[in-house]
């Protein structure tokens, strides 16, 4: 398994082994990999030749009262992980490297990118699109997985791809839970044992909106109230949003119909978490 530090170096890589294999996947992550990410890599491995991660905890997509200097950064376990699941490649950059001195040039997704997570982090997907552009330029890859937990991120970078032209096909690949339902996250480390439990209550939100949806309800209020009933159950948990929208557009909706995406973000004591799920009708 290669390990390159700089896009000039990982460039050339990626170029060489799509001379060799032709398909070529990039999973991008910020590291402190669980098993959420390992299944991207699977994923990955099953539909390329070869599959290229990226480890970088991008500074531009956190804002001022954020957690970037404390995000977990165990690059060496990282590796070993990668390396035993048949990774080809790692790009871990610095900082330094990916942001030259003196750049002023953003890629941003007007529109989604103010909605959800964009509205309540102001910039974080002026960051995201940013760095997944410099990534798809640096590695050229054929295709890209992401985890449909960042449902909000996938829908902005869906649209980077299409309003640019980027020759990548994106891949969501569904959210990986722990055996108690909660959604696998680098930020659940932060969580205390009280808090890993009240955080539970996301997923159960979630599971309130999708018995309530096959029960027959589509008004997008009356569903987005039966959730939020449940968070309001756990006072230590502080709601960001919860919403039904476009899975698209991130457009708000006032009827689940065809494919709804369900969303919420709560804080946990100070950890931000997100969860969500696609409610489809049938027939």
């Amino acid at each position: 398994m290669k390990i390159c530090t700089s896009i000039a170096e990982a460039r050339a890589a990626s170029r060489q082994i799509r001379a060799e294999r032709k398909r070529l996947g990039l999973v991008p992550t910020m590291g402190a990999l669980h098993a959420g990410h390992l299944s991207l890599v699977r994923a990955a491995k099953a539909r390329c030749a070869a599959v290229v991660v990226s480890i970088f905890v991008n500074p531009t997509q956190f804002g001022p009262k954020e957690d970037f200097a404390k995000y977990p950064r165990p690059f060496e376990s990282d590796c070993a992980v990668l390396e035993k699941e048949g990774a080809d490649m790692i790009f871990a950059p610095t900082a330094d490297e990916m942001y030259a001195k003196g750049e002023i040039t953003w890629v941003t997704v007007e529109g989604p990118s103010e909605k959800l997570d964009g509205r309540s982090r102001p910039g974080h997907f002026r960051g995201v699109t940013t760095v997944v552009a410099k990534l798809f330029h640096g590695i050229e890859p054929e295709v890209a997985f992401f985890g449909q937990k960042d449902a909000a991120q996938l829908a902005v970078i869906r649209r980077m791809v299409r309003d640019l032209n980027f020759p990548v096909e994106i891949v969501s690949c569904p959210i990986v839970r722990e055996p108690d339902g909660l959604a696998m996250s680098s930020r659940n480390a932060y969580l205390s044992p009280k808090e890993r439990c009240s955080a539970l209550v996301l997923n159960r939100s979630l599971q309130e909106v999708e018995k309530a949806f096959r029960g027959g309800e589509r008004d997008a209020r009356a569903l987005v109230q039966s959730g939020r009933a449940v968070l309001a159950q756990e006072p230590e948990v502080r709601l960001d949003y919860f919403e039904i929208v476009d899975p698209e557009t991130l457009d708000p909706l006032a009827a689940a119909s065809g494919k709804s995406l369900v969303a919420v973000a709560a804080y946990v004591g100070s950890t931000r978490l997100i969860d969500n799920v696609v409610l489809e009708s049938r027939g």
